[in-house]
């Protein structure tokens, strides 16, 4: 049972119930992206008829890009977990990312990546793999001490990519931390679980 959280800083990072950990980057595909933006904000600039018709070429690559880039990921981790795995993923339906709180240069990258692209060719190369993919809740993914079991907010340093749990004193890389969490999810899920997600108990404040 492998747990995956999405992102920009990492595409994937994936945390097994053997207690690895791997974390695929996402630098490299940003840099390709800032370029393509930076391309993109001269042509519209320019406005003529050819500088239009560069856009729509350039739109369609990067599209390409994109495509290419988690066709080979997902395939990376299908047949690095192998077959018989169950690959655990948040259900980002009706999920909203605070573009506003994110700074003004990597909002387009924070709408625009296709998680959920990602999410049907994993499902479909998994599928051949005799594994499956399942959804979890993405609640508290990020703010739950995998040790004890805290949920606060304020344990996640987002400037420092760091989990610190105020109550066991737990620190780890706070995607690795999330994947750990939708891991454990998808762990209780294979159990029987049905929608398997955490709760905050407002007691534990």
């Amino acid at each position: 049972i492998v747990g995956i959280d999405r992102g920009l800083r990492f595409l994937a990072a994936c945390y097994d119930e053997q207690g690895q950990t791997l974390l695929c980057s996402g630098q490299k595909v940003l840099r390709t992206r800032r370029k393509y933006k930076k391309l993109r904000a001269q042509l519209q600039a320019k406005g003529t008829k050819s500088a239009k018709r560069r856009l729509k070429k350039i739109g369609q690559r990067e599209n390409r890009f994109i495509s290419d880039v988690n066709h080979r990921l997902t395939k990376t981790l299908v047949n690095h977990y192998g077959p018989n795995t169950i690959f655990a993923l948040e259900d980002l339906t009706n999920v909203r990312f605070a573009t506003e709180k994110a700074a003004k240069k990597r909002r387009y990258e924070m709408v625009s990546w296709t998680f959920y692209q990602f999410e049907q060719f994993l499902a479909y190369k998994a599928n051949l793999n005799s594994s499956t993919v399942v959804k979890v809740s993405p609640r508290f993914t990020s703010q739950r001490c995998p040790k004890c079991g805290r949920i606060r907010k304020e344990n996640r340093n987002h400037e420092l990519h760091l989990y610190i749990c105020d109550k066991c004193g737990y620190k780890s890389n706070d995607d690795r931390l999330a994947a750990m969490n939708i891991q454990f999810l998808g762990d209780q899920y294979h159990k029987g679980v049905k929608l398997p997600k955490f709760t905050k108990l407002r007691s534990a404040e």
